[in-house]
C-alpha cells in the first residue's frame, strides 16, 4: 500500500514539474531567512526524515529474532540492507519531486497539494491506500511497544 500511494505522489510530482516547465524549489532552500532560522528548519527536516521511516524501529528486533544458521542469517541481513537502500532511494525521489513541484510551499501531506489536479480518481484511490497502510502499521507498531512494556 505504501508503494501504491507513494508511487502516485511520485508520478504526480513528476507530472507537475513537467507541466510547470520548471522546478519550483531551489538548491539553497528557503530564501530571505536568517542563518539561525535556516538551521532550525534543517533540523526540523532531519527530524521529519527520521520519524517518517518506521522500519528502523523494528530492524534490530527483526535481525535479532532470526535464529537460523549463519549462512541464512547473513542472507537475511543483506536482503534487509538492500531493501532499506531501495526504499530510501524511492522515498528520496518522492521528496525531491514533491519539492520540485511545489517548492517552499510543499504541504506536509504531498497528496493534498494535488487537490486541483485533473485525475481526481487517482488521489481518491491513494487515500484508502494510506488508510489500509496505517491500519497495518498500527498493529505492527503496537506489537513493538507492548513487547517493550512487558519487560517492566
Amino acid at each position: 500500500m505504501s508503494f501504491s500511494y507513494s508511487s502516485i505522489g511520485l508520478g504526480l510530482g513528476f507530472a507537475q514539474v513537467i507541466e510547470n516547465g520548471n522546478i519550483a524549489g531551489s538548491v539553497i532552500g528557503v530564501l530571505a531567512v536568517s542563518v539561525a532560522n535556516k538551521l532550525w528548519l534543517t533540523f526540523q527536516a532531519l527530524r521529519d526524515i527520521a520519524f517518517a521511516y518506521p522500519y528502523a524501529l523494528i530492524l534490530l528486533e527483526i535481525q535479532d529474532n532470526v535464529k537460523s544458521p549463519p549462512a541464512e542469517n547473513s542472507i537475511t541481513k543483506r536482503v534487509s540492507a538492500i531493501a532499506m537502500v531501495v526504499t530510501a532511494i524511492f522515498y528520496l525521489g518522492c521528496g525531491c519531486f514533491g519539492y520540485a513541484a511545489f517548492g517552499n510551499d510543499t504541504p506536509g501531506n504531498l497528496l493534498t497539494g494535488f487537490r486541483f489536479y485533473e485525475p481526481y480518481w487517482l488521489i481518491s484511490f491513494a487515500n484508502p491506500c494510506i488508510l489500509i497502510y496505517m491500519l497495518g502499521g498500527y498493529q505492527v507498531n503496537l506489537h513493538y511497544f507492548t513487547s517493550k512494556l512487558s519487560l517492566f
